[in-house]
């Protein structure tokens, strides 16, 4: 029967997938340019958001990676549809985040019933097949689901705890030794560190050692040098600086001159110029230039003073953090439980020692340890403690020469000229410390055998 005109054909059941089939070239170059459509927007309108293209190609991309048979292509059409912006997201999506089998195969089945409910002419058995594949699609979709949570990654495995190397391993403190943890509310005593911190300047002062350097310096001598200290003693006083800077000021003093032979009338000027650097180093409001040339009675120039600086500066290397004796001093008298009378015993016999010619060449840390030996033998305090042998690593044997060396030098006769340590410390602030008879010595040789 002829058909009548402009009228569609009926198209039955049978005819409709290669129908599709056959027009699904056109589809791809319809979905195609779609695609590749460029992303700037005509005259006027609003440019897309990036953000939306990066994902359209993302799932692009894991969609070609998993391209189905020739016959599911009209499936790619419409799986690129899901990500355009403005499209609902369905379950679909969700299903495309699985493995990419499972979610094809299923989005075929979904696709091929629709298409079979729109036609009008399809039988009763594709019906229920469509019917059959919706079942499945709903119930597989929730198995999915239910199954996301799974895939998520499990709680992380602590990895099995690195050997620290050895140099780097804390120092297992002994409970009686242990003087830190009191302080492990105070920040500004470095609790954790304090040990490690002394051990890195007793570390530090072999490369600071030095040696009788009078024979080298053919203008000065040892009574020089002494006056040269008492002088700084005074300075110290005048500007109310700490002793930190004045220990510091002597050392410098001494290293530049154990390198740098000079004339005597330039003396002053190397210890001034040394006490300078020190207070810069050490004082939160060290003293001017101008400060310093006062105290010189003007006997030097800004200049020269200037140019010393930088003379002893690069002598030095620029390094000029030296270990001194008073800061392993206070140390080991919190060691040893001192009190502040005995401490200040302890000062007094070392600021006499910066004096003496022949203590120059000991470590800091050896003098400090024999001043605060003295100072207990004089206080009737005990001897050299086992907490004092493990923080100091010094033994009786190894204090005994410097301790008698510090006891010849205290029991010989001041001299008139140098006598500001002994006025400075027979102050009662300073407990009258220097007017404190000194200890026989036998009591010390009894001390020193133990």
């Amino acid at each position: 029967m002829p058909l009548p005109r402009r009228k569609k054909p009926t198209v039955s059941a049978g005819s409709k997938i290669p129908k599709l089939t056959a027009t699904t070239s056109e589809k791809q170059q319809e979905e195609g340019s779609q695609v590749k459509r460029s992303s700037s927007p005509p005259h006027g309108a609003p440019k897309k958001r990036t953000a939306f293209i990066d994902i359209t190609n993302a799932v692009g991309q894991c969609l070609s990676d998993c391209r189905p048979d020739s016959d599911d292509s009209l499936n790619k059409a419409h799986s690129l549809h899901i990500n355009i912006p403005g499209r609902k997201k369905g379950p679909v999506k969700k299903t495309a985040k699985k493995t990419c089998s499972t979610s094809v195969s299923a989005k075929n089945q979904a696709n091929l019933a629709n298409s079979s409910l729109v036609s009008s002419g399809g039988t009763t058995a594709e019906k229920e097949q469509s019917g059959t594949a919706e079942e499945n699609l709903r119930e597989d979709a929730p198995q999915e689901d239910a199954a996301a949570p799974v895939e998520e990654p499990a709680a992380a495995v602590p990895p099995a705890a690195q050997e620290v190397p050895a140099h780097l391993q804390r120092q297992q403190i002994p409970g009686e030794f242990d003087i830190d943890s009191e302080n492990c509310e105070d920040i500004y005593m470095c609790p954790e560190y304090a040990k490690d911190i002394f051990d890195y300047l007793k570390q530090r002062e072999e490369k600071f050692v030095l040696c009788n350097y009078m024979a080298m310096q053919p203008s000065l001598n040892q009574e020089m040098r002494a006056i040269l200290i008492d002088w700084l003693v005074e300075v110290q006083e005048n500007f109310e600086l700490y002793h930190e800077t004045l220990y510091l000021a002597v050392k410098m003093t001494d290293h530049y001159l154990s390198c740098t032979p000079i004339h005597r009338d330039m003396l002053q000027l190397v210890g001034s110029t040394a006490m300078l650097i020190a207070s810069k180093f050490e004082e939160r409001s060290p003293p001017c230039v101008e400060d310093f040339l006062y105290i010189c009675d003007d006997a030097y120039k800004r200049e020269e003073l200037i140019s010393m600086e930088a003379s002893i500066l690069q002598t030095l290397s620029f390094d000029i953090n030296i270990p001194i004796p008073y800061r392993f001093l206070r140390r080991y008298a919190k060691c040893a439980s001192a009190g502040m009378d005995t401490l200040t015993l302890a000062r007094y016999f070392c600021e006499m020692s910066l004096m003496e010619m022949e203590l120059v060449t000991e470590r800091g840390s050896l003098l400090a340890s024999a001043c605060l030996l003295m100072a207990l033998v004089t206080k009737d305090l005990g001897g050299w403690s086992p907490i004092l042998q493990f923080h100091s690593g010094y033994q009786m044997s190894d204090l005994a020469p410097v301790a008698r060396k510090l006891y010849f030098m205290l029991l010989a006769p001041p001299d008139g000229k140098l006598k500001a340590i002994k006025s400075k410390y027979s102050h009662k602030v300073f407990f009258e410390v220097a007017s404190l008879p000194l200890v026989d010595m036998g009591i010390l040789e009894k001390a020193l055998s133990q």
